[in-house]
């Protein structure tokens, strides 16, 4: 009963969106948008306030200026906020939302443009606006006919519709959308650089000459699994806790000789501080190390990566 239930509310609204009315008052939004100074603010009350305001927050998040604005606000001082440059999108199902009708005199009073999402060609906000997008559905999933189900969801996928189509013909990319995601993971691939995520304090540095007890103990003090084997500042090998396991097996093993002995020679490193990390985690992959040296282009060490670092930082 509950799974049928679930079923045939996701068909209903499903079938909304097949029904949708797609014809060229959207390609006159999109237009419309397209030639805004401004901002789009978008405004609603109820369930169609809370779409609107998802609308504005995923257009704002894909190159289009927006924002959300409740009518009643509007009303009582937050009219302030539009001026002539913007275009308004308002959302009503029925198109006579009392909040909503009431604010429209007044934007018509500034000459805004306004785009409509209603039900009704023929209501009061489909009258008032210069282009109007049918959301019209046949049915609500809500079996009582009374709970918004169908028609948000339309409306949601109208204005994801929207926000698609304004990204196409912006020419939007990846970099764009990370430049207002920088928190996210395509955000920390695209800008997170080498340099932002390398440690420079405290290496487990050691020279040439340095025994290997000596170097142990400097491993565990640096805590990177790694000593960093270098000459008047140029790196030279590199000591890690898989060199140490392997050394234990060969004959000879002394932990008053040379590290150097016991090391990777010619270690993998980058000279390219700016290098974003996620191209660094590349290379370690590649390389199937866990630690890579940054040097400068006369291999004097400037930092080094660990492979932890990388995750902790969310670099995928």
């Amino acid at each position: 009963m509950v799974i049928e239930s679930a079923k045939r509310t996701l068909r209903i609204e499903a079938q909304a969106l097949l029904d949708a009315q797609v014809d060229e008052q959207f390609e006159k939004a999109v237009e419309l948008v397209l030639q805004t100074q401004g901002k789009l603010i978008v405004v609603g009350v109820g369930k169609s306030g809370l779409v609107g305001a998802k609308i504005a927050a995923t257009l704002a998040s894909t190159g289009t200026s927006s924002f959300f604005l409740h009518p009643t606000e509007a009303m009582h001082g937050d009219l302030g906020m539009i001026d002539s440059r913007d275009t308004v999108l308002a959302i009503s199902y029925s198109g006579e939302s009392e909040e909503l009708v009431n604010i429209l005199p007044h934007l018509k009073r500034f000459d805004i443009p306004l785009i409509a999402m209603a039900k009704d060609a023929n209501s009061t906000l489909a009258n008032y606006s210069d282009v109007f997008l049918n959301i019209a559905v046949e049915k609500e999933a809500c079996p009582l006919g009374a709970a918004p189900t169908s028609s948000t969801t339309l409306t949601m996928a109208m204005g994801d519709a929207l926000a698609v189509a304004l990204m196409e013909k912006r020419g939007f990319e990846h970099k764009d959308f990370a430049s207002f995601h920088p928190g996210g993971s395509l955000g920390k691939r695209l800008f997170v650089k080498i340099k932002d995520l390398m440690r420079t304090k405290d290496l487990p540095i050691i020279d040439t000459h340095t025994t290997l007890k000596e170097a142990i103990a400097v491993m565990g003090e640096g805590k990177l699994g790694n000593v960093l084997i270098a000459q008047e500042g140029k790196l030279k090998a590199v000591l890690s806790d898989g060199d140490l396991r392997r050394a234990l097996g060969r004959d000879g093993f002394s932990l008053q000789s040379p590290a150097i002995e016991y090391a990777t020679p010619d270690p993998k490193v980058c000279d390219e501080q700016d290098m974003l990390a996620s191209e660094a985690l590349e290379l370690i992959e590649d390389y199937k190390i866990q630690l890579l040296v940054v040097t400068d282009k006369q291999n004097r060490i400037i930092g080094a990566l660990h492979l932890h670092d990388l995750v902790e930082a969310g670099i995928k």
